[in-house]
């Protein structure tokens, strides 16, 4: 328990800034738990898709495959209203927070950024292996911030996957994507529910 007294600007120690700093991670590590319902929709979403259009393709069911992939535009709809909403009942973000969700923003530009220069220079080849790539980014980053070992974990087998997806066919690269979300979203999803349940049940 940090004395309140001692916290007052005059006689504000570096021990006292020490036993903040703790308290305030301590705090967002319970926090950042949330109910991991972000990382197991996208996780869903993201394996339904790559598993889907693998499907499409071998069984020739649809000229365009790849539609399905237009899915992800609901769940960007879906997730804008559900951080808004969930923004409006937290009292309190802490700064850890607010760096973790800097870090998936980025992620998400980047993202854009790089399906509009691949549609543009006609690299499709080049995409899945970035997309593996990125994936690992921002997962390994939220689980330094967050301490939390599944997500770094899921983030490394992220890049060795980018790293395998150079030299296998290209339409087996979607079952690697597959794989990827597997490791990097579904599986710390669950995890972070479970430690969610477990603090506030």
């Amino acid at each position: 328990m940090i004395n309140k007294t001692s916290m007052q600007p005059d006689n504000f120690s570096p021990k006292d800034s020490l036993q903040l700093i703790d308290s305030m991670i301590n705090q967002a590590k319970n926090r950042f738990s949330e109910n991991g319902f972000l990382y197991l929709l996208w996780g869903w979403l993201i394996l339904i898709c790559s598993v889907g259009h693998f499907i499409f393709i071998k069984l020739d069911l649809f000229r365009h495959p790849e539609i399905i992939w237009a899915s992800t535009w609901l769940a960007v709809i879906f997730q804008v209203f559900y951080l808004l909403r969930k923004r409006k009942k937290d009292t309190v973000r802490t700064y850890s927070e607010n760096i973790v969700g800097y870090v998936w923003m980025v992620f998400g530009v980047s993202m854009g950024m790089i399906s509009f220069i691949l549609s543009k220079t006609n690299s499709w080849e080049a995409m899945y292996p970035l997309l593996l790539m990125m994936y690992g980014m921002p997962t390994f980053l939220s689980g330094v911030i967050m301490r939390f070992l599944p997500l770094r974990v899921g983030g490394i087998i992220c890049w060795c996957l980018s790293l395998v997806s150079v030299v296998v066919t290209s339409i087996y690269i979607l079952l690697l994507l597959g794989a990827a979300v597997i490791a990097a979203w579904i599986v710390p999803g669950y995890l972070l529910r479970k430690k969610y349940n477990q603090q506030n049940g």
